[in-house]
């Protein structure tokens, strides 16, 4: 696993890749469209209401469901998302997720990706961002939860938890 972590000299478009290799075979994956995607998002704005609502989609390209309680819905851009929510793209499908505390995530094509644990209480001290990525690819960029309590940012894989000490990453799981 390679781990390069964003130093201040930095240039802030950097971008930290996660490899996990299977056997003797590495992947890593790079979405064309990721700085498109950041540019069209614009700032955070305000907090989703206190309705458990954590995140929204910024944009929807192709299939995605969402596997939510007992139902499927289709994503679509401005939808909600919540803690336990289940993001399955097809292929040649791609979602871009606005966290509320601004973090990033872009999901990629034939994505298996579900929200674990979510928390942004800035007043209370409570942070906790936890994704398990079954199968696909993301690209994860850092929002305030990474700033403010690193150690309470997780992403899990079948094969490995990826503690996040950068500001951006792509990993992928097969």
């Amino acid at each position: 696993m390679f781990v390069n972590e964003q130093t201040e000299k930095s240039p802030p478009m950097s971008i930290v890749v996660v490899m996990i290799t299977q056997g003797s075979l590495m992947k890593s994956v790079l979405f064309p469209s990721v700085l498109a995607l950041a540019a069209t998002l614009g700032p955070i704005g305000q907090a989703a209401a206190n309705d458990g609502e954590i995140a929204t989609f910024k944009n929807v390209t192709g299939n995605i469901d969402i596997a939510r309680k007992d139902a499927t819905l289709d994503a679509v851009s401005g939808m909600p998302l919540f803690v336990s929510d289940r993001i399955v793209s097809g292929t040649g499908s791609s979602a871009g997720i606005v966290f509320k505390d601004g973090t990033l995530l872009t999901v990629g094509p034939s994505t298996d990706i579900q929200v674990r644990d979510y928390a942004f209480e800035p007043k209370q001290a409570k942070y906790d961002f936890f994704v398990y990525l079954a199968k696909g690819a993301a690209v994860y960029s850092s929002g305030l939860i990474a700033r403010l309590a690193p150690d309470a940012v997780r992403v899990a894989t079948p094969t490995a938890t990826i503690g996040v000490r950068g500001t951006r990453f792509i990993i992928e799981a097969d």
